[in-house]
């Protein structure tokens, strides 16, 4: 690994470690950060164009921040409400594969969303090429893990009401 990769790792580390040590529920995070996905494509626009009322030029660099909020406040509302949500050894080591998921897919939907120069130099870097290629398998397993583990909660929720009703 290169030098200048470090930052790339350290952008996809980060909300890795942050949703593990917290326990925040990564598959309801992922999930979030596909709304913040079509949130970009289908209304960030229409934010631009109302933004630009009051600030008649905006540029590049607020057309990217329009674009990142947009991405990432689904995710951090859903991180937010989910603190602590995942109890039990075996839930908090399996949590790790949608965790792993869902810091790389942020990685994935933020970096073409950055202003150009940062972009550039970003999508220079190795390891942004090696993500890059991994990208559907990035997203279609943290689906699969997204998904087994709403189905697994909803399982479990099921049992335990119908337990408390005998």
């Amino acid at each position: 690994m290169m030098p200048h990769d470090l930052t790339l790792l350290i952008l996809a580390l980060a909300p890795f470690l942050v949703l593990t040590a917290l326990r925040i529920n990564a598959a309801f995070v992922f999930l979030s950060l596909c709304l913040g996905a079509v949130l970009v494509q289908y209304v960030a626009d229409d934010v631009n164009s109302f933004l630009g009322i009051f600030a008649a030029h905006i540029n590049a660099v607020g057309t990217s921040t329009v674009r990142l909020v947009l991405l990432f406040a689904p995710a951090a509302l859903t991180a937010v409400f989910m603190l602590f949500s995942i109890h039990g050894r075996m839930r908090a080591m399996l949590n790790v594969l949608p965790a792993a998921a869902a810091s790389l897919f942020a990685v994935l939907l933020a970096v073409p969303l950055l202003a150009p120069g940062m972009r550039s130099s970003v999508e220079s870097q190795h390891l942004w090429h090696q993500l890059v290629s991994a990208q559907s398998l990035v997203i279609g397993l943290g689906a699969v893990f997204s998904l087994f583990f709403m189905w697994a909660a909803r399982k479990k929720q099921k049992v335990s009401e119908s337990r408390g009703r005998r």
